[in-house]
């Protein structure tokens, strides 16, 4: 007999359902949500289970972001609780809500929230648990981090271009070269003016673009040619209205070498960790996957053993597309998911994308899908191809194997 545990979790409270495989409730809890009362709820668990001589406990939570990781590692990491064989759910709020449509006489409150919970366990299903090393989860923060720090990155970078617009509109189309580059950010952070980039000394210009550039511009007098053309060539502003642009453009170069510098250090940090992870070296294997690339998907999937096969790791990553059949009716075009691992998803698609460009049975691949469709070919051949990437990644995982592209792995399955 096993014993289904449901809890709704708040910032403030967590109210739980103990319900029998029958469907009936057995008690009900409401503690606070933090470790003396998590302690108190696992003790009124155990008190139930064993007047129950239960054979197993599922215990299911909503992935409520931070509120509900506390609890779930408490309860998942418990000596007593494992003893008794217990297994902790972190359920997608989607799946909750559709099980409860079937309940639309009940009302909306915590402790009917906590029983729906407990019955959408007690009726399976359910392949994805909670369980992920200590090392997973700290790598987790950190690739998480940095999928929040190349957001805010691009952001920026978008802001600058629409402000240097401002100061030189004509930049973008005349200079060829990047506009992030270290000597030319060097250059926009000092604070010239038009006429004073459009009448300097081409070989000033020039030598200063090739000592803040530490030599790496192939050719600085062509570069510098290229910026006093857009200097000549943009619209003058008065001389208040640049000032403020100036300023804005300073505080803004500020902000991108900012992130970029605590990029840097969170790769160093991710580095350390996937040092000591066994599946990184089958990830890396893969020409074009590299130590970011591995992390984030790492990160999220965790211990393979967690999925029953690729197909499972593909609907996690939110890579399933759903079926419309009806009789001998099936439809041709249909929508991929909405739910699942957006992060997983994106770390997945971003390698796909590198994986392509490396390794040529990939790239066919990805062509073939692009000629297969005349709308958003890229966007369509780039998610098919991370979704044969999972099968890839899955098969290396679970057999720990690196990949070798001129022999064919053992798959587990389409």
């Amino acid at each position: 007999m096993k014993l289904f545990v449901g809890i709704d979790v708040s910032s403030e409270e967590l109210e739980a359902c103990l319900m029998n495989p029958e469907g009936d409730t057995l008690e009900t809890v409401k503690v606070k949500n933090d470790l003396h009362g998590a302690s108190h709820l696992r003790d009124r668990i155990i008190a139930v289970s064993d007047k129950l001589s239960s054979s197993e406990i599922h215990i299911g939570l909503e992935a409520t972001s931070v509120y509900s990781w506390h609890p779930a590692m408490f309860l998942h990491e418990d000596e007593s609780l494992r003893k008794r064989k217990t297994k902790v759910f972190t359920i997608n709020p989607k799946l909750i809500h559709k099980f409860r449509e079937a309940y639309a006489d009940l009302d909306k409150t915590d402790r009917i929230d906590a029983w729906i919970i407990a019955d959408r366990l007690r009726f399976g299903r359910l392949t994805t648990t909670i369980v992920m090393q200590e090392q997973y989860l700290a790598l987790q923060r950190l690739t998480r981090m940095r999928f929040h720090l190349v957001h805010n990155l691009t952001r920026e970078k978008q802001y600058f271009l629409q402000n240097l617009f401002y100061k030189c509109n004509a930049f973008r189309s005349e200079v060829d070269s990047s506009v992030f580059g270290h000597a030319i950010m060097e250059m926009l952070s000092e604070k010239y003016s038009l006429d004073e980039m459009a009448n300097m000394e081409v070989a000033d210009l020039a030598d200063y673009l090739k000592e803040k550039g530490k030599n790496r511009f192939p050719d600085p007098e062509h570069v510098a040619l290229c910026i006093q053309k857009a200097a000549r060539a943009s619209y003058r502003l008065s001389k208040v209205f640049e000032d403020s642009i100036d300023i804005v453009l300073g505080t803004s170069i500020q902000s991108i070498r900012s992130i970029q510098a605590q990029l840097k250090e969170l790769d160093k940090a991710i580095a350390r960790i996937l040092e000591g992870i066994s599946d990184a070296k089958c990830l890396r294997s893969i020409p074009g996957i590299d130590l970011v690339y591995a992390a984030g998907i790492l990160a999220e999937i965790g211990d393979i053993e967690r999925f029953s096969d690729q197909a499972a790791v593909a609907k996690y990553a939110g890579l399933t597309w759903r079926k419309h059949q009806s009789g001998s009716f099936e439809a041709e075009d249909t929508k991929r998911i909405r739910s699942g691992n957006r992060f997983l998803r994106y770390y997945l698609v971003e390698a796909a994308n590198s994986v392509k460009n490396r390794d040529p049975e990939f790239g066919q691949y990805y062509r073939k899908k692009y000629k297969e469709v005349t709308k958003h070919q890229h966007k369509r051949a780039l998610v098919l191809t991370a979704r044969k990437l999972v099968r890839l990644v899955d098969v290396l995982l679970r057999n720990d194997q690196l990949y070798t592209p001129r022999r064919k792995v053992k798959n587990t399955g389409e």
